[in-house]
């Protein structure tokens, strides 16, 4: 480790030197820029000194002593967990920073709180910006897509270290000023909440291999890989044809097999299906994808259930080729709606919060570094370019001509995983929603009708505006 002297400064602090914050740091430092890291666990704060033997990089134990190696303004960056923590982080902050400095939320804060901060320490000359960071440990390390929010004039000064150290397509950095507020944050939520959408229609064709094909692990490698090659390119779809050649070095077995069938949720799924909802905005496949978490976790429920409701599984009855072409055709036209309905809401939410989102700018730094990047977000970049002011991706002409090519590989699919007694609900509500989306009339009249029976809420006709109260049962 360099012997530190006293007067020398560092470009950006950061706090929070877990696994994300430790990668984030060295893969700054490796772009040339100098950076002190801080911890309250002093295992950590060693753990980045004896890493930082080849950069330009300092550990420190106090608050205090952290602030002073900055330079003015102070640009400090936190890695901590959401909520309470950030607070705690902030307050400990502010009685050593002066106007002007910047901190820079990195987690996956709740984009309320993050407009709650911003406004607080405006009112103190501080800026804050929410940024989104996406790519896990590896992209932490070696380029994650970053998506900032927050005050303008904050992110022209972080500008070329983010640029830097963001992935790269095509020599383009994936980040972008978005938007102000808690813009970045928003966007991050609305990813999570659409790779919680992928990764429950991915679980989904696994099952139908594994149980309505009854496929065997190395066989599911290989569709997974051959999927990864074509249209369905993307990071989700190539670490899954890894999983399942992976060995458990306990047991000797495919460790795949040996996980139990359990997968709760952090938050940021639940948050983005709570603001759909609050926005009238519909993300169905989305809100399964949360809900289906959910109900994985009543394993000792789902257990109970299997015994009372006996029913075994049945084998697809398409000859298997067809049904694997089908199968990776209807997850194709179930991950276009999945992407659509998360656009659709990151849409309104920029007009109903001011956030003056560019959409075409989001599917571009989507495209690499982070969870959700596949080859579609070309297509879907495209789209947006073609259309500013586009209101949903289905109605873009090339992308809907996929959706037409495929539509009818994804309702057999439905239709086998319903024979075959194959669970598969992110499929089946990705179908309901581009049915009810291209449908010209919907039976919400009778809703109307409903409604205004039992409790007088009055209805619409198509014949005069206005409301209409009627008294159904006077004949």
């Amino acid at each position: 480790m360099k012997n530190m002297e006293p007067q020398k400064l560092y470009d950006i602090g950061m706090i929070g030197l877990g696994v994300m914050g430790r990668n984030l740091v060295l893969n700054i430092a490796g772009h040339g820029f100098s950076v002190t890291g801080y911890d309250t666990d002093k295992d950590k704060v060693d753990a980045l000194r004896d890493e930082a033997v080849k950069h330009d990089i300092c550990g420190v134990e106090k608050i205090p002593e952290f602030i002073a190696l900055l330079h003015s303004p102070r640009t400090i960056m936190l890695l901590v967990p959401a909520g309470a923590p950030v607070d705690s982080v902030i307050k400990e902050l502010l009685p050593h920073l002066n106007k002007g400095d910047s901190i820079i939320d990195g987690g996956n804060s709740y984009f309320k709180d993050t407009d709650v901060r911003v406004r607080n320490l405006a009112a103190k000359g501080i800026h804050f910006l929410g940024v989104g960071i996406s790519g896990g440990e590896e992209g932490a390390r070696r380029g994650p897509s970053i998506m900032p929010g927050g005050p303008k004039e904050a992110y022209e000064r972080i500008r070329p270290v983010f640029e830097a150290v963001a992935a790269k397509i095509n020599g383009e950095p994936c980040v972008t000023w978005l938007g102000p507020g808690s813009t970045g944050h928003f966007v991050k939520m609305v990813h999570n909440g659409i790779e919680y959408g992928m990764m429950q229609l991915i679980a989904e064709t696994y099952d139908l291999m594994k149980r309505g094909l009854d496929m065997n692990d190395d066989e599911m490698h290989d569709v997974y890989a051959g999927w990864n090659k074509g249209e369905l390119n993307g990071y989700l779809v190539e670490i899954t044809s890894h999983i399942f050649s992976k060995q458990d070095e306990k047991t000797g077995k495919r460790l795949i097999d040996e996980i139990l069938d359990v997968a709760k949720q952090k938050g940021t799924g639940m948050w983005a299906s709570q603001s759909a909802m609050e926005l009238q905005v519909p993300i169905p496949t989305i809100d399964l994808a949360v809900a289906l978490r959910d109900l994985s976790v009543f394993a000792k429920e789902r257990e109970q259930a299997g015994i009372l409701y006996q029913r075994s599984t049945q084998h697809v009855t398409t000859e298997r080729k067809t049904f694997l072409v089908q199968l990776g055709r209807a997850f194709y036209g179930a991950m276009i709606i999945t992407y659509a309905q998360g656009f659709a809401l990151l849409r309104v939410a920029s007009d109903k919060y001011k956030y003056q989102l560019d959409l075409e700018s989001v599917a571009r730094i989507w495209r690499g570094g982070c969870i959700i990047r596949s080859a579609l977000l070309e297509d879907i970049q495209q789209a947006f370019h073609a259309r500013h002011d586009l209101p949903n991706l289905l109605l873009a002409p090339k992308i809907s001509q996929k959706i037409m090519d495929y539509q009818e590989d994804l309702r057999s699919v439905v239709c086998q995983a319903s024979g075959a007694r194959v669970p598969a609900p992110g499929l089946m509500v990705s179908l309901g929603y581009l049915d009810a989306y291209r449908s010209v009339w919907l039976p919400a009249n009778l809703i109307q009708a409903q409604r205004d029976y039992f409790g007088a809420h009055t209805y619409e006709r198509i014949d005069a505006k206005g409301t209409f109260h009627t008294e159904w049962e006077n004949e």
